[in-house]
């Protein structure tokens, strides 16, 4: 088992949104593959329910045994009023979660894991002050993907939103970084 949730396959709700299994009321299908770095890490198929008692069951292989379970769904409506937000039911804590990580053959929510930590969690204080100062511009990439990307709002009421602030800040620190000085305030 791999002790960093980072690693470990995750299923999200988010995700099952972005690709539209949420968007009607009733049953429809599908299938998950993940994979790293190029590699096949796993697939899974299931089946959504988002009607009367609302679930997802998940059929997969793990370790050549077949799985096939079902972990319910509940939703709250949005605060801005504009749709609902679907959590899964985790069946072993029984808490109410966005994102499921899979470990010993199961989907469950990270507290029903111990000795499992973030990768973040395992960084020295020198190691996240490095990561404060230069995550920008090694996350730069991804700023721009992300500002980008098809649906992103950059305004609101002709307001630019937080995350585009946020990012725009991000990718102007990461601009600004002078690699001369930062060399010549480590060589002393």
């Amino acid at each position: 088992m791999s002790y960093l949730f980072d690693d470990m396959i995750q299923l999200s709700t988010t995700k099952l949104k972005e690709f539209g299994y949420f968007d009607s009321i009733g049953v429809c299908s599908g299938n998950l593959t993940w994979s790293k770095n190029d590699n096949y890490l796993a697939k899974i198929s299931f089946v959504l329910n988002t009607d009367v008692n609302p679930y997802i069951e998940l059929t997969y292989e793990y370790q050549g045994e077949s799985r096939s379970y079902k972990i319910g769904l509940v939703f709250l409506k949005s605060n801005l009023g504009k749709g609902k937000i679907w959590f899964f039911y985790c069946p072993v804590t029984k808490k109410r979660c966005r994102k499921l990580y899979l470990a010993k053959g199961y989907f469950l929510h990270r507290k029903a894991f111990v000795g499992v930590v973030y990768e973040s969690q395992t960084k020295s204080k020198s190691h996240k002050e490095l990561d404060r100062i230069f995550g920008s511009h090694y996350d730069i990439d991804e700023l721009y993907m992300e500002l980008y990307q098809k649906n992103f709002k950059k305004f609101y009421n002709g307001v630019p939103t937080k995350r585009y602030l946020k990012i725009m800040s991000e990718i102007k620190r990461a601009e600004s970084i002078d690699f001369d000085e930062i060399e010549n305030i480590l060589s002393f």
